[in-house]
């Protein structure tokens, strides 16, 4: 399939259906994806100049195939409490009047949103979402209701791109979530805890690093950095995108700093002033494009009943300007220094990245909040081969855990759309979670925006963003999975070497040193 360019050959089509609708390994609901996917191939893509196309063949600019019509957003996060305060008179839903009635509408809404993915990416602050609806319910009841639930979300949402918020506030909802989440060990939903110092508590912190120690999650959120951002309310999604509420992200293209280091000769200085800024040139045309067609050509904000509802707004909306292979571009502008490591990689990556944020942040785009994209440290696909995910720090190279927070941290405060950073810890950690909560503090205390724990050993891993247990994955080469992303995590275990992650032991409370 090219981009940019000519259509498919109705001969070649015809044999990508065949192999999707023979496929021994896929589901139904598998192949009916992959058979709609193929069907927006055939549709050619939007206009594009010579140069931006030939980028985009060439994988200089990647739209981790979003598809050639774009005709939903790539991330949508409703109002999901509008929506349970007002009802929805689309889906013949009344507001609810208690928490049974709180869990069977998110449920069906949840059926009802879409994305890239076809799944909803967004579950929502569950726990500010539910507290409304608890009084009355016994400690052991909300236990068992929402086990329930998380199951129902697991087997129906085969996703790992799914994504639940919790925090800022310490509630027994949240506590809960936490307990369930950690005693389940599912797939789905990822979660975040949006944890902010002033408000959420010491406790709440520790009880996120236990179910961290026992099944590697939650991710967590440095509320006060990203609410300066979106005052007006955001949610983590899919691959720990932040995105306003009410709105989410028409699309997420992405540059190859790799590929754009590769084709430049000269100084720092002149790929500064001459060859980025025409990458990002070309990244923005494709971004702009996609954007054109979905809002006008597509007209999704005009037939979707969550605009209509007043569930989402365009003007909540942004666009994801992503970058990917940081750490192989410094190496390859300073000829083999090691980014997270060498100060001169380290400089010279901060350089890039600030060039980036400038470009992001002054040029306009159209039917996008504050006419302007936000910036992204896109966290890889599975196919993406000796390249890094983002602006990290390669797998197998990281540094201790001090040092690595204090390579990355000077720019996490650029990306607005979100950025992570997997700190692989040793299992001794599991004896001691006070240390998880120790170091996810004095990293926020040095500027993360966000932080994320692998700890070697556990069958639930971390892939880019998403999880993946090891078990599905052995169980996926035999016989195939009904987690749409087993397939994909089990390419990037191939292809980036994941399990390779040098886990640091944790032998003292961590104190970054100035």
């Amino acid at each position: 399939m090219t981009k940019g360019g000519g259509l498919p050959a109705i001969d070649d089509v015809r044999d990508s259906a065949r192999r999707i609708v023979t496929g021994a390994s896929l589901s139904y609901r598998q192949r009916v994806h992959q058979l709609a996917l193929l069907a927006e191939e055939t549709l050619p893509y939007p206009d594009l100049s010579p140069g931006a196309a030939a980028a985009l063949e060439s994988g200089l600019v990647s739209d981790l195939h979003e598809g050639h019509a774009p005709y939903r957003p790539r991330y949508i996060l409703p109002d999901y409490a509008k929506a349970l305060a007002q009802g929805s008179e689309y889906l013949e839903m009344s507001p609810p009047t208690d928490f049974d009635e709180a869990i069977t509408f998110l449920q069906v809404l949840y059926h009802n949103v879409p994305s890239i993915t076809t799944y909803p990416v967004f579950l929502g602050d569950l726990d500010s979402l539910l507290l409304p609806y608890v009084e009355g319910v016994s400690d052991a009841e909300l236990h068992r209701k929402l086990t329930n639930f998380w199951r129902f979300l697991d087997r129906t949402i085969p996703d790992a791109f799914t994504h639940a918020n919790i925090g800022p506030s310490d509630n027994r909802v949240a506590r809960a979530i936490l307990q369930v989440d950690a005693e389940l060990a599912q797939v789905v939903p990822n979660l975040t805890l949006k944890w902010d110092p002033a408000t959420s508590g010491e406790g709440l912190l520790l009880a996120a690093s236990e179910s961290i120690a026992a099944v590697n999650k939650p991710h967590i959120a440095n509320h006060p950095m990203m609410a300066a951002d979106f005052p007006s309310g955001y949610g983590v999604v899919s691959c720990y995108n932040t995105l306003p509420l009410g709105g989410g992200s028409h699309t997420l293209v992405r540059l190859n700093l790799l590929e754009s280091a590769r084709r430049h000769d000269g100084d720092l200085a002149s790929y500064l002033n001459d060859t980025l800024p025409g990458h990002i040139a070309a990244t923005f045309e494709v971004i702009e494009a996609r954007i054109d067609f979905l809002v006008r050509e597509a007209r999704f904000f005009e037939h979707n009943f969550l605009a209509k509802e007043g569930l989402i707004s365009k003007d909540r909306f942004t666009a994801m300007f992503g970058i990917y292979g940081v750490a192989e571009m410094a190496e390859v502008l300073t000829g083999g220094s090691r980014y997270g490591t060498d100060n001169d990689a380290n400089e010279i990556a901060a350089a890039v990245i600030d060039t980036i944020a400038r470009f992001v942040e002054n040029h306009p785009v159209p039917h996008c909040m504050g006419n302007r994209a936000v910036l992204h440290a896109q966290s890889g696909i599975s196919e993406d081969i000796g390249v890094t995910a983002g602006a990290r720090v390669k797998t197998g190279e990281e540094p201790e855990i001090v040092d690595h927070v204090l390579a990355v941290s000077p720019h996490h405060h650029l990306f607005a759309g979100g950025i992570s950073d997997i700190f692989a810890l040793d299992p001794t950690v599991r004896a001691n979670p006070q240390a998880i909560a120790d170091v996810a503090r004095g990293a926020f205390e040095h500027g993360l925006r966000e932080i994320t724990f692998n700890i070697a050993g556990c069958d639930l891993v971390r892939v880019t963003g998403y999880m993946v247990r090891l078990s599905d994955i052995e169980k996926w080469r035999k016989e195939g999975s009904r987690i749409n992303s087993t397939a994909l995590g089990a390419e990037s275990v191939d292809n980036w070497h994941l399990l390779d992650r040098t886990p640091r032991v944790i032998s003292h409370e961590f104190s970054p040193r100035s």
